[in-house]
């Protein structure tokens, strides 16, 4: 309310209103930083002494950045789907990343690694989808139907 009793209406120009972004172009950018973060998180650990091999072999940096990649693509047409058939396509979203993320997480506990190395493929899955979660699940709308 303001000092003389009116109220101002909201105003609904174009010049207000939120630019859209398409869903692909979030989730792609997404995609970029998070394969970008996981690989510096590797790198800074290769670079401090953890040794990033499973069974005695190597794991490449840039491997890093293309499992990411590949995953984030996997959770934007998950993305996409859901908001296609799903009634509540951001919950759900959120929902199944959730889970996703807690399963990506069960075979670096096993995989035969120094604990070390087991510590930073956790971290790099946990800081991926971070990045990527939130951000698509934000494109998405909470309800559909």
């Amino acid at each position: 309310m303001s000092i003389s009793g009116y109220t101002a209406a909201p105003s609904t120009t174009a010049a207000t209103s939120p630019r859209t972004v398409p869903l692909w172009r979030t989730g792609g950018l997404a995609a970029v930083g998070a394969a970008l973060a996981t690989t510096v998180i590797a790198a800074v650990a290769k670079s401090a002494g953890v040794s990033l091999e499973i069974d005695g072999a190597p794991i490449p940096l840039l491997g890093f950045t293309q499992l990411t990649l590949a995953c984030a693509a996997i959770g934007l047409v998950l993305a996409v789907a859901l908001r296609r058939w799903a009634a509540t396509p951001r919950r759900t979203f959120v929902a199944v990343t959730a889970a996703l993320t807690v399963l990506s997480v069960v075979p670096d506990l096993v995989v035969p690694a120094a604990p070390s190395t087991r510590i930073v493929l956790m971290l790099t899955h946990l800081v991926a989808a971070a990045i990527v979660v939130p951000l698509v699940a934000g494109r998405l709308p909470a309800r559909t139907r």
